[in-house]
């Protein structure tokens, strides 16, 4: 199947309440395996490329390779850049045939966040390409979020209106309390979103999409193999999945997962290393590790997204 942009996943996800999920993905075997979880479980599935998994795989080789995957299967699938710095990367990706980019100005004052992301826009939209935007600060837990007012460096609900209709993006990744990473609440912390501030934003914006980031739910048991393997991944914390489940149901329509795709990879990669000590054969532990990538992918996409038989 040919590649397509989000505006038609995301107005269905919309209408049959689910959400679709963007798994970041660092090579062939990654993206390999995520596709194979989303074929099997027929669901739509964007693919995420970060600007450092960009680099790593080659700038011209990633849409060839999802290309050569996507062709096999029969399922909507998106080639999205996660997280682009500037608008030159932004259009660089365009050029070389992704279906999807995020502009993220986030850091920078909303007058310049809007610029910048119009001009994206202005670029993607007559070549058939989606942008996705982001206001507020997504975080890693070392960053301090507590401030004076009620919305600190999360989103605004006050500003959301007018970036939407200023910048005209087609989804906006919003900060409510996740964070990028393996450790985004400190031990003894509670988990928790701003769900309050989640829901301004959906009565403002009814029908526009809104994107979570930094939402893996960091699988203890897979934490628990990596370190009984030789890993070293203490106090890993993440979203719990009904915290994602609540969202979904008030309103975001995609959740964006890397952590728990590289966590489910080297899980499956040490215990194959631990269990087969004998064997120099890549395909020995590589094939592990993408099983775990699969069967995690599928779960996300059953039990936590509901985007399974949707394609």
């Amino acid at each position: 199947m040919e590649l397509v942009n989000t505006k038609e996943m995301f107005k269905k996800a919309h209408k049959e309440g689910y959400a679709i999920g963007a798994f970041n993905i660092d090579n062939f075997e990654t993206c390999e395996a995520v596709l194979k979880a989303a074929q099997l479980e027929k669901s739509p599935v964007i693919i995420a490329v970060s600007e450092g998994a960009r680099n790593f795989i080659g700038h011209h080789n990633v849409r060839p390779m999802v290309e050569s995957l996507a062709k096999q299967l029969n399922i909507p699938i998106a080639l999205h850049l996660d997280h682009g710095k500037s608008i030159e990367t932004c259009k660089e990706c365009i050029d070389q045939g992704y279906t999807s980019v995020m502009i993220d100005a986030s850091h920078l004052p909303i007058e310049e966040n809007i610029r910048i992301t119009k001009q994206v826009v202005e670029y993607a939209h007559p070549r058939g390409v989606s942008v996705e935007a982001e206001l507020g600060v997504i975080s890693g837990i070392e960053d301090e979020l507590i401030v004076s007012d009620k919305y600190g460096k999360f989103t605004h609900p006050s500003d959301v209106e007018r970036f939407v209709k200023e910048t005209n993006c087609d989804s906006l990744a919003i900060a409510i309390g996740t964070a990028h990473g393996a450790h985004k609440f400190k031990p003894g912390q509670k988990p928790m979103l701003r769900f309050d501030i989640l829901e301004e934003i959906r009565e403002l914006l009814p029908e526009f999409p809104l994107v979570l980031h930094g939402a893996s739910s960091v699988p203890q048991e897979l934490v628990e193999t990596i370190n009984k393997y030789g890993g070293n991944m203490e106090a890993a914390i993440g979203i719990p999945e009904e915290l994602l489940r609540k969202a979904i149901k008030l309103g975001v329509n995609k959740i964006n997962v890397g952590t728990d795709i590289r966590v489910a990879y080297l899980a499956g990669f040490r215990k194959a290393l631990h269990e087969k000590p004998h064997l120099f054969d890549l395909k020995a532990f590589v094939s592990p590790a993408k099983e775990e990538v699969t069967k995690l992918v599928s779960y996300k996409i059953s039990n936590i997204f509901g985007s399974s038989q949707k394609a």
